[in-house]
């Protein structure tokens, strides 16, 4: 079978395997895949425990893209508190980042990406790489060739014009007064996302004080006319989205100019004491590098400085952000997903035959439950008489507990024999009726937010950085649907909603698209588990055209993968892509939940899984799997190879974890749930 070529990107298609009916894929190993999977699991149970930190919780590197790094070093460019060894640190990865055409890219094998090649090229720059180094020639060339900074996204310019290398006159305008929109009003900030909200709010003030730093170098090479280095386009059409919101921008551009200065000013000041109350108790801001950033600079022009304890904190916890690898190189991760980690690897390590009672699973569980958020936070702006009780995603990010993690730690802590299983029943019926009372109005559930769907935000000529609003998707709803049916819940009318909403969402070909994980594999690995969980049996159609699917979406190695890609051109890449340990194990988790046990393409999954594994226990997957924003951020969750495949393999070996009894609910859950 001939590989195709997707027009679009150049790259080039996997061959997609042969049905099970079209050829023989019956092998002398099938007999032995049984032996081969107790074997990988062991071994990679084994590998998972070592990984385990002594207080209690699992955490893999986050790897993004470069433009953390280059946005790391700009910002301390712009404190004036850049370093040598920081920037030689940071300029090693960076370099080390680079494709062979001089662009950087978001992924790994992915295209080249303007606006992270433009990023990365400033802070080679910055560590004192030369224009006219070869390296630097190609990447400037290549900016050149396609638009220049002029074509780059807003963000990149906003960095730019930091230093004067952009104008601030030629960015969208975001005024600091959003922060006075109330909650009902269109454009307030709590119609974003949080991850965007907490972003925003500090660039009102960025946008508002337009400050300049003195430039260390001029950037005339990568414009494609420095003699005109922004030319003029012509506007969309005032009838269309577009045209109605860049005429909106430049409303806002004149409203700058005459906005009265107490009101601008008080404007700031509450966008200080906003961004100030959200700041965790490690200095950071949601958990998240990006608003960190923007949130140290703004509180920076308003005056605050640098020895105070906000912005001392805030600056040490950017620290905390940085990967060193054994070659001196920094790596700076957008995110850290220690409780995501840990409820995945509890889960799997319990489907994979671990007693349930054993003791590094009593101390994640006890390190979980101390994670638990009990007090109120951007949530209560659209439920505000419903009570704390979830996880989030970070070690500190009190403010933004997130459905999806609540679900899976609840899945988690059921499957551990605790101590206390007062504690652990009390916790998780806070978890459900917290999930519960944070289901949408259609019936779904967003990752943070209630109904936060609003068509605006994505409009605005400032947003063009990725998904700045939080919509119900498939994958979330699915694991809550899952913990609800695993609390004896699945025959809650709010449950049943929840399933009837994904059995709308399913694809025409039998896929499920996945909005945090790539794509229709990981959408589909999450629903079809959750749907059986419920009560759905294997027979039913929506089950076997997701089978069919995956069946017909297998490689001919026997594994899965798919790339990023699919997010933009779902015809030639859904469900396609190189196999991958992760998304093998999603297909699996899949077809092994429909009752597909003995499959010709459960026995080739397992046993792709078997001959790929290392030595040591572990999978190598150097492809990116995990979504943070379809197409445009994209990351590699280093702990999903290691996770995900154990859970498909003690599944495979040892059955549904709801037969097997590891998910029996407790009566306070319930209680709690059905009192909400």
């Amino acid at each position: 079978m001939t590989a195709t070529t997707d027009g679009s990107t150049g790259a080039t298609l996997p061959p997609r395997a042969a049905a099970a009916s079209e050829t023989d894929i019956s092998t002398p190993a099938a007999a032995g895949v049984p032996q081969a999977a107790e074997r990988a699991a062991r071994r990679a149970t084994d590998f998972l425990l070592t990984l385990q930190d002594d207080q209690g919780w699992w955490k893999g590197d986050l790897e993004t893209n470069v433009t953390m790094d280059a946005e790391d070093l700009l910002l301390r460019q712009f404190l004036g508190i850049r370093d040598e060894a920081t920037t030689k640190a940071a300029a090693l990865f960076i370099r080390g980042e680079q494709r062979a055409d001089g662009a950087w890219a978001t992924f790994y094998r992915g295209p080249g990406e303007l606006s992270a090649t433009i990023e990365a090229y400033v802070a080679l720059r910055l560590a004192g790489d030369e224009p006219d180094e070869p390296h630097m020639a190609k990447a400037s060339a290549w900016v050149r060739e396609h638009g220049g900074i002029a074509a780059a996204r807003v963000f990149t310019r906003i960095w730019l014009a930091l230093f004067g290398w952009w104008k601030w006159d030629d960015l969208p305008e975001l005024p600091p007064e959003l922060i006075y929109f109330p909650s009902w009003m269109p454009l307030n900030i709590y119609d974003f996302g949080c991850w965007a909200r907490q972003t925003i709010v500090p660039l009102t003030v960025v946008s508002a004080k337009r400050p300049v730093r003195p430039a260390p170098f001029p950037l005339e090479e990568l414009h494609t006319d420095p003699a005109d280095p922004n030319p003029a386009k012509p506007l969309a059409p005032a009838a269309s989205w577009d045209g109605a919101f860049q005429r909106l921008d430049k409303a806002m551009h004149q409203w700058r100019r005459i906005a009265p200065r107490r009101l601008r000013e008080a404007a700031m000041n509450s966008a200080a004491r906003w961004i100030i109350e959200r700041q965790e108790n490690d200095g950071c801001w949601g958990g998240i590098q990006p608003p960190a950033v923007y949130s140290i600079i703004a509180l920076h022009l308003l005056g605050y400085d640098l020895q105070h304890p906000v912005m001392r904190e805030g600056l040490a916890s950017l620290d905390r952000f940085a990967v060193w690898r054994e070659d001196g190189a920094r790596m700076i991760e957008a995110c850290q997903s220690p409780v995501w980690d840990t409820c995945l690897a509890a889960i799997a390590l319990v489907d994979a035959g671990l007693p349930t009672d054993h003791p590094q699973l009593v101390k994640a569980a006890d390190w979980m439950l101390g994670e638990e958020i009990v007090r109120p936070g951007d949530w209560t702006v659209k439920r505000p008489q419903l009570p704390p009780g979830g996880w989030a995603f970070e070690f500190h990010n009190d403010n933004y507990p997130d459905i999806d993690d609540t679900a899976e730690v609840a899945l988690a802590l059921r499957r551990v024999r605790h101590h206390d299983p007062d504690r652990v029943d009390g916790a998780i019926g806070r978890a459900v009726r917290w999930n519960l009372g944070m289901q949408s109005r259609n019936g779904a559930w967003g990752a943070f937010d209630v109904d936060n769907t609003s068509p605006f935000p994505n409009r605005l000529p400032f947003c063009d950085f990725g998904e700045v609003i939080d919509p119900p998707s498939a994958d979330v709803t699915a694991h809550v649907v899952e913990m609800l049916a695993a609390e004896g819940l699945a025959h809650d009318p709010r449950t049943r909603r929840g399933i009837d909403w994904l059995l709308a969402e399913q694809e025409p070909d039998g896929s499920w698209f996945g909005r945090w994980g790539v794509n229709y594999i990981y959408g589909t690995g999450s629903v079809v588990p959750a749907l059986t969980a419920a009560g759905l049996p294997g027979s039913h159609p929506a089950i076997r055209r997701a089978v069919t699917w995956l069946e017909r979406v297998q490689n001919d190695d026997g594994g899965w993968g798919e790339d990023l890609r699919s997010y933009k051109h779902v015809r030639q890449w859904s469900g396609r892509g190189a196999s991958t340990a992760s998304q093998t194990a999603w297909a699996l988790m899949a077809l092994l939940a429909a009752g597909e046990q003995d499959s010709k393409a459960v026995e080739r999954g397992v046993q792709w899984l078997a001959d790929t594994q290392r030595e040591d226990g572990s999978w190598d997957e150097p492809y990116f799997t995990g979504t943070g924003f379809p197409w445009d951020f994209s990351i590699n969750y280093h702990l999903y190879r290691q996770v995900f495949p154990l859970t498909a393999l003690g599944r495979y070996l040892h059955g549904d974890p709801f037969d097997r009894g590891l998910l029996d609910s407790g009566a306070r859950a319930r209680t709690e749930a059905e009192g909400s």
